[in-house]
């Protein structure tokens, strides 16, 4: 145990360490070019019909499903239309099973009272092979004696999960935009800041008994599959009014004190994905104004049973995972990369459209914009459209490590910091990465990711933007979302700063996240500025300046076999205190959704987190 939390303190040390001086990169701007590229992306954008032909026609792009794989083929005919070189749909590595939704109807009587009831099935949730009526039952015990009175009672229940969760009226709006305090107190945030972390929400040491209470926690689960529960439901997660928040399906439990196997991407445990996962129970996100309902009769006494009719499709035949890529090439310099993109797959509740369907449509709608416009960049501009991100950044890391380098295998007695990048040749050929994943709002920034040398650059950069609210230029460094691939071996990798619109309280990963939500006017500037950043760093005499080469931080996300679950103790690291984000949304450690583990979701960055306090 002590050497694993060396293992942490050292991963935590590399990642704060501040970025040393390097020199000036020399800025080439033309801003005749810019006001072409703002009048083509303004006046004739193709922006919302490529929205809508991903959201409406092809729809949720679950990793690996029939429809994430036509998502990947229409992209690439898309982009080879408007005159995109060296288009192909690009394998990043082994994943594992596809599934899909067939068919599903759930309904509740309560007493003698029909209840229609809403929830939506979790991803990879086995079928339960026709319609099925059980008892529901809340398993309401909190130790191993608990459990005794319940041996025998649960072979076919329908098992409420966790108590009920408060409602709380919403005195406040759920769409915003970013505030100009807000924006300020980004733009003056220094690296100093930056290790003090969750400003607001100072880091707390875990409750005495948290340990205690996580291991009575997988034991319970356990407990339904040796009792043998036919489905597990549980609330939605900060959703309430209607919408449900679902992401994937808990896998079966391993046996108590069995080994970690290793899974795909390099995670510790075999997820519920991987080929040859043991079935787990099919398991469904209720509605929370439902959910509760029903938990209160429960505990009232009154009988409740509930007729779940789920069919799913496994997908097998073809385990590997695949990105698009496609490329304006460059000219004096074209074996020098610039690169931009989002993330394809979704989650399969709702469309995908913010998340990140408008990633992809800013992404594939700049690279429009420049075609369309005529220039004629130095460096070559590629796009990516990544897959997997929503499983650990899967796409995004398998392409780097395959093109750009990754970190040298662990050796017995050197410390995790001291560990080096393996680099490819194509590894000093390259400028940046800017990434779009927070939602529909439109730019309004960027974060540096720590590197403060980029400051003068980029606040040129946004100097013909500042007309729309576009000119933050923070130091922070963000997680969760697919530029960390590339920051986490020293490549310069940005994610901008959006305006939430109601990103978090609506849709993100719920059933809410449809093309309805999203808003034309932002995309279409989203769209320019991203165009904008590709063709400057694209045209400037030198690449962008780098952070010295990391250690293991950020990095260990790119080994294809690095078993850093195993490695680490994963409860203990989500407790150290820091902030997290997935998809470019602040949540709280509890939220991380399963399987995703801590390291690539850890953000260092000062705002106000007043929304998400514990």
């Amino acid at each position: 145990m002590f050497k694993k939390q060396l293992l942490v303190f050292s991963v935590i040390l590399s990642m704060f360490a501040p970025a040393l001086s390097v020199a000036n990169a020399t800025s080439s701007f033309d801003p005749a070019t810019i006001d072409k590229i703002r009048d083509e992306g303004m006046n004739r954008s193709q922006a919302m019909a490529t929205m809508k032909y991903l959201s409406d026609v092809i729809g949720a792009r679950l990793t690996n499903s029939p429809k994430q794989r036509l998502a990947n083929k229409w992209t690439k005919e898309q982009l080879e239309k408007w005159g995109m070189k060296n288009a192909m749909i690009d394998p990043w590595g082994e994943f594992g099973r596809g599934w899909e939704l067939k068919r599903y109807t759930s309904s509740v009587m309560a007493g003698d009272e029909f209840v229609a009831f809403r929830a939506y099935p979790k991803a990879w949730s086995p079928s339960t092979n026709g319609a099925i009526t059980g008892d529901v039952v809340y398993v309401d015990a909190t130790d191993e004696a608990g459990l005794e009175k319940y041996k025998g009672k649960l072979k076919g229940a329908i098992v409420w999960m966790t108590p009920a969760r408060e409602v709380e009226p919403g005195f406040r709006p759920i769409a915003s935009r970013v505030s100009n305090e807000e924006l300020a107190r980004l733009e003056a945030a220094s690296v100093e800041d930056n290790l003090q972390q969750n400003r607001g929400r100072p880091a707390q040491a875990p409750p005495a008994n948290a340990a205690a209470a996580q291991q009575f926690a997988q034991r319970k689960y356990r407990f339904y599959f040796e009792e043998g529960a036919a489905v597990l439901v549980e609330p939605s997660n900060g959703t309430d009014s209607g919408t449900i928040r679902v992401m994937g399906a808990t896998p079966a439990p391993q046996a108590p004190n069995a080994t970690p196997q290793p899974g795909p991407g390099g995670f510790g445990g075999m997820r519920v994905y991987s080929k040859g996962a043991a079935p787990t129970i099919p398991q469904l996100v209720a509605e929370t104004e439902q959910y509760n309902r029903i938990y209160r009769l429960l505990r009232a006494g009154t009988p409740v049973k509930m007729t779940v009719d789920l069919q799913v499709e496994f997908y097998e035949d073809d385990l590997q995972g695949y990105n698009t890529i496609a490329e304006i090439p460059g000219t004096d310099l074209a074996d020098e990369v610039v690169m931009i993109g989002g993330h394809l797959d979704s989650w399969h509740s709702g469309n995908g459209s913010t998340d990140n369907g408008a990633g992809v449509t800013v992404a594939m709608e700049a690279m429009r914009i420049l075609a369309a416009s005529g220039v004629k960049p130095r460096r070559t501009i590629r796009v990516g459209l990544w897959t997997g991100e929503e499983q650990g950044l899967l796409g995004s890391r398998g392409y780097v490590a395959k093109n750009f380098g990754e970190l040298e295998p662990p050796t017995p007695g050197v410390p995790a910091a001291q560990r080096k990048v393996i680099k490819k040749p194509a590894y000093d050929k390259f400028s940046a990465y800017y990434n779009l994943d927070n939602g529909t709002g439109q730019i309004r920034g960027i974060n540096m990711q720590g590197n403060e040398n980029l400051r003068p650059i980029f606040r040129e950069w946004f100097g013909p933007f500042n007309d729309i609210g576009a000119s933050t230029v923070s130091v922070n460094s963000v997680g969760g979302t697919d530029h960390l691939a590339f920051d986490g071996i020293g490549l310069p990798g940005f994610q901008f700063i959006q305006d939430p619109i109601e990103y978090f309280g609506r849709t993100w990963h719920t059933t809410q996240d449809v093309a309805d939500r999203t808003l034309e006017e932002d995309l279409k500037r989203s769209a320019v500025i991203m165009a904008a950043f590709a063709y400057n760093t694209a045209m400037m005499d030198t690449k962008l300046p780098r952070k010295p080469e990391p250690g293991m931080a950020g990095i260990a996300s790119l080994l294809p076999n690095f078993d850093l679950l195993a490695l680490t103790d994963e409860a203990a690291f989500r407790n150290l205190g820091f902030g997290y984000q997935i998809c470019g949304h602040d949540i709280h450690r509890n939220e991380l959704p399963d399987g995703f583990p801590s390291i690539f979701a850890l953000s260092r960055s000062v705002h106000d987190h007043s929304d998400h306090a514990e």
